[in-house]
């Protein structure tokens, strides 16, 4: 099997996160091999959303200020409310996202995640899902949105809720080893 040794995947939230949505990413992407950075717009620690209320932290490796798209194979955006609702509006957090595109790298997004890749200009024409309340936002800016359980859109993974995680993750493997998709990079340039 090939396992994702020697590839690099950042993991980018802040606090709020859906707590199942960042944690088993990050375990089972490191199980396969890859170096998983948690990237958040603060150092320190950010902590999750579990249950309705405030869940475990997670140490940040580095900020995104810190960071690099090129230092990178793909990005990773867990949902839950809070957490993509601060990153969207986040120009630093936008940026990062952009350039993971125009690089025509691997971008995964799950349950509320795709509300930062909405402010980023990334979803216009892209076939997509999402947690449903979100799907109005979506359509809106231009995604043509569908109720499954994972899509892939060149190198745009999306996921509905915790319960497509065992999809979603999978889709990640695979997406990271196929590496950059040309089209992934054409489509957002002409977004």
């Amino acid at each position: 099997m090939n396992r994702l040794t020697d590839h690099n995947i950042a993991l980018l939230s802040t606090d709020g996160f859906e707590q199942s949505e960042l944690m088993q990413p990050l375990e089972q992407l490191r199980e396969e091999g890859a170096t998983v950075h948690v990237v958040s717009p603060n150092a320190g620690s950010i902590r999750g959303w579990s249950n309705g209320n405030w869940g475990d932290s997670v140490d940040v490796d580095q900020t995104i200020s810190e960071a690099s798209s090129s230092d990178y194979d793909a990005l990773v955006l867990p949902g839950g409310v809070i957490n993509p609702d601060r990153l969207r509006s986040d120009s630093e957090a936008l940026n990062f996202v952009r350039s993971f595109f125009l690089d025509g790298k691997p971008v995964a997004a799950i349950c509320h995640g795709p509300w930062t890749l909405i402010n980023a200009g990334a979803v216009e024409g892209r076939l997509m899902t999402s947690y449903p309340s979100i799907r109005v936002d979506l359509e809106n800016a231009g995604a043509q949105w569908v109720d499954e359980e994972v899509v892939v859109d060149q190198a745009l993974i999306t996921s509905r809720s915790p319960n497509d995680l065992p999809a979603f993750i999978d889709k990640i493997i695979e997406e990271v080893r196929e590496g950059a998709h040309k089209k992934q990079k054409e489509q957002f340039a002409m977004a």
